[in-house]
């Protein structure tokens, strides 16, 4: 009886804990999707907030984000349609991505420093640096 007990506790547990973890997918998927637009906005006046961008450097900076959204948005579906497909990329396709990535990213960094002050870019590298490693805690949660 005790066993019996014990075993039934046991599996009212395991069901309620399990339950626990589609509660907030469910959510997520019921939120709809900001535009693009309205993220690069919400992007700008977070940078604007934290770092005391003048106007100057806000339209800048809303074009450079612009462009980053726009390529980030291409490459997304390129991959996308290639993971339907079922195409995967060579050795050396893999290769010039990884390289252009890289290539993009430092012009943009270049294009950062250009824009902001020494300060507001070492202040915005800080946050940048915080935001990665939050994401990273994130996945290895979520990964175990």
């Amino acid at each position: 009886m005790k066993n019996l007990f014990m075993a039934a506790l046991l599996m009212v547990g395991m069901a309620s804990f399990a339950q626990e973890k589609t509660a907030p997918l469910q959510k997520r998927e019921q939120t709809e999707k900001m535009t693009p637009e309205q993220r690069n906005e919400l992007k700008l006046k977070r940078m604007t907030v934290e770092l005391g961008l003048n106007e100057k450097q806000q339209k800048e900076m809303s074009v450079l984000i612009s462009e980053q959204t726009e390529k980030r948005d291409a490459t997304h579906k390129e991959r996308v349609a290639n993971k339907v497909n079922g195409v995967k990329p060579t050795a050396d396709e893999q290769f010039k991505k990884e390289s252009q990535m890289l290539d993009e990213k430092k012009d943009m960094l270049d294009k950062m420093k250009k824009i902001l002050t020494p300060e507001q870019y070492a202040k915005w590298d800080k946050m940048n640096s915080e935001r990665k490693g939050k994401m990273k805690n994130a996945m290895e949660k979520s990964e175990k």
